[in-house]
């Protein structure tokens, strides 16, 4: 005996929306169309098509649960077309997609023949859906954030014409820009566009990211150029620098040289790492490029100085 709830891959509590999702899975897998006419394919497609017609019909549905499908009078196809191939019996016994098990689709395969042929639309049309209605549009807007916002996140308040085209209403929206963003990317806020017939489509932010004077992204990191006076370079010394989290003193080691990299540990972009050494509050580093300032016109005093330093061969 055939199991149906077996061959959809349900159990026998499942609602109709259930086995309509069940079915719609497995045509979408095993159509003949998709396949290629694979037979093993195609015979897969004539089950799940015949469990299906079963027990997406409620009077079928009892009679196999009492029954099963060697009981009296049972035949899965009745009330439906009629045969494989035709429709003579029209739609008045529901979807019955053994109906369809023999008939090629191929010939219909990405539009040949100059028809757009859409298995989504044939599938609903089965379901008494018919082609599915279209999603509103999709809205673009642009926004401007500045450097420290794209690297901490921030939230910005936007305005945007009311998708739903109310006279004179608009409507307000607090979008969440997340840390670490880059220029030009693009946030989608899902069912925030235009209505249509299939539902609303989506809202896209287009992020623009004005320039900082002092620092620049690479990755995770943030990178700074530093001017340090020759004699701090040679002697070292402590700089306060301003960051993006405010003030802070950067030590100078004795005989930096011009364009070394200072690093400061967890001073850079914001990130979350996943897996085994997962967390939060995870940042880059903030790389200082120093830059030494050699002097154009030296005192009389600064080179006796100098004159010593050669004396003592530096």
């Amino acid at each position: 005996m055939k199991d149906y709830y077996k061959t959809l891959g349900i159990d026998k509590s499942a609602t109709k929306e259930d086995i309509k999702k069940a079915f719609r899975k497995l045509a979408h897998e095993y159509h003949p169309d998709k396949t290629k006419n694979d037979p093993v394919s195609s015979q897969k497609f004539k089950e799940a098509s015949e469990a299906y017609s079963v027990l997406s019909d409620d009077a079928k549905r009892k009679q196999y649960d009492m029954f099963g499908s060697a009981g009296p009078g049972f035949n899965p196809g009745a009330g439906g077309y009629g045969g494989t191939h035709g429709f003579r019996g029209g739609w008045g016994g529901g979807f019955n997609p053994q109906d369809f098990a023999g008939f090629d689709f191929s010939g219909f395969q990405n539009g040949q023949g100059g028809i757009e042929f859409d298995l989504g639309d044939i599938f609903g049309e089965f379901f008494g859906g018919g082609r599915r209605p279209k999603r509103g549009r999709n809205i673009t807007v642009d926004i401007e954030i500045t450097f420290k916002e794209s690297i901490f996140g921030a939230e910005k308040d936007i305005v945007i014409d009311d998708p739903l085209n109310r006279a004179g209403h608009k409507e307000h929206l607090t979008v969440k820009i997340p840390p670490g963003i880059e220029n030009n990317q693009g946030l989608r806020i899902k069912e925030k566009g235009e209505n249509g017939q299939g539902g609303r489509g989506d809202l896209i932010v287009r992020v623009w990211v004005k320039e900082h004077p002092a620092f620049r992204k690479e990755g995770f990191n943030l990178v700074a150029e530093l001017s340090i006076k020759l004699t701090t370079a040679v002697a070292g010394g402590t700089i306060e620098l301003e960051t993006l989290d405010g003030k802070i003193e950067l030590k100078i080691p004795v005989g930096t040289s011009h364009g070394e990299i200072l690093r400061m540990k967890g001073r850079g972009v914001p990130y979350e790492t996943h897996g085994l050494w997962s967390g939060h509050g995870k940042r880059g580093d903030l790389l200082v490029v120093t830059h030494v300032i050699m002097p154009k016109k030296l005192s009389k005093e600064a080179q006796r100085l100098i004159d010593g330093l050669k004396n003592e061969g530096l």
